[in-house]
């Protein structure tokens, strides 16, 4: 066998494959002396709005041209209808001839249409006088076709966001860490710029003029570890921890704990968050102090619901009774001053 009978020991294979495409022809016909004699420059006639490729068109038809330079000729353009798309799209002008019901292609184009750039189309299609003189208008009646050519690109699966789990898990790693915590017994690390980033609270504490520029820990006073580790896991994925492991009460208490957290520490939107989920939490037992919780660290939404809780179904003589209506009288008389003139407007509305 000779040399040049040998073929490769190794075989690889590519394939070429047409983009999808959704063809469409439309017909648009055109009827009446007034339409065709009548129209001044710039007046247009609109087809009904028809589907291909998963979008909206029409045709728009200009009897005596769009502009005052094609005044002389027809113009004739694809508007694509639908909002906030793409597509894609090769299309073919014909017209009818009305004798022989043939039609001819008289312009041809591909073009991308979007909202920049809705429509497209020849502003020349054709000379007037050749309407009639080619036998495409004959009594009155003009049919222009359209074939739509939709090309499908095929479009490529982005995965989701994943910021929040790359900082969560930059946390959880404690790689590049530049700072420590001390919270009572236990330490936490994270880094100085992510916090600055977040907390003006801490921006001020790691860069600011009076920033702490020992080598040592940061002593974190009067908040508890698990709270420290929630605030540090929000700072890091803008969203709460899940506290599954928590019963009714204790995942009520640590949403409280949190809301002080992110007012010490200028977190607004977590405060937010806190606040919404104890307005859905309301109880007779707690409601007091709640409400001392929303007056003291100014959550007016929380505050206004406690009110409106307290005056719905009549609820007023069992708060009373609740030994925390009596640590609110001792603590802080005047919100129970504004709890029972809360409740004199509402009996009144």
């Amino acid at each position: 066998m000779s040399a040049a009978a040998e073929r490769p020991s190794t075989r690889i294979a590519s394939m070429c494959a047409a983009a999808e495409t959704a063809r469409v022809t439309h017909s648009f016909k055109v009827v009446g002396k007034s339409v065709h004699k009548g129209f001044a420059v710039g007046m247009s006639i609109r087809s009904a709005t028809f589907s291909a490729g998963g979008h909206s068109w029409c045709i728009k038809y200009y009897p005596s041209g769009n502009a005052d330079n094609c005044k002389n000729y027809a113009s004739v353009f694809l508007e694509l209808v639908s909002k906030s798309t793409e597509a894609t799209v090769l299309y073919d002008f014909r017209l009818v001839n009305q004798a022989t019901g043939l039609s001819s292609s008289l312009f041809s184009s591909k073009a991308v249409f979007n909202d920049e750039k809705p429509t497209w189309g020849p502003r020349r299609f054709i000379i007037k006088s050749d309407l009639e003189a080619s036998g495409y208008l004959k009594d009155d009646c003009l049919e222009i076709e359209c074939d739509l050519t939709v090309i499908k690109v095929d479009e490529i699966d982005v995965p989701p966001p994943n910021l929040q789990d790359d900082l969560q898990k930059l946390l959880e790693s404690e790689e590049g860490v530049d700072v420590t915590f001390k919270v009572k017994d236990e330490v936490f690390q994270a880094h100085r710029i992510v916090l600055a980033m977040r907390s003006p609270v801490f921006k001020a504490e790691l860069y600011g003029p009076m920033r702490n520029n020992k080598k040592g820990s940061i002593a974190v006073e009067d908040i508890e570890p698990p709270v420290f580790k929630a605030l540090l896991h929000f700072i890091y994925t803008d969203s709460l921890p899940i506290m599954n492991d928590l019963d009714a009460k204790d995942h009520h208490e640590m949403v409280k704990h949190l809301l002080v957290a992110a007012d010490r520490y200028g977190l607004e939107r977590m405060k937010l968050m806190c606040e919404n989920i104890l307005c859905k939490k309301l109880a007779i037992d707690s409601i007091a102090t709640t409400i001392i919780l929303a007056d003291q660290y100014h959550c007016s939404k929380l505050k206004d619901a406690c009110f409106q809780f307290i005056n719905s179904s009549n609820r007023m003589d069992d708060v009373v009774a609740s030994q925390g209506y009596n640590d609110l009288k001792r603590e802080c008389p005047a919100l129970t001053i504004e709890i029972w003139e809360k409740a004199a407007k509402s009996r009144k509305i």
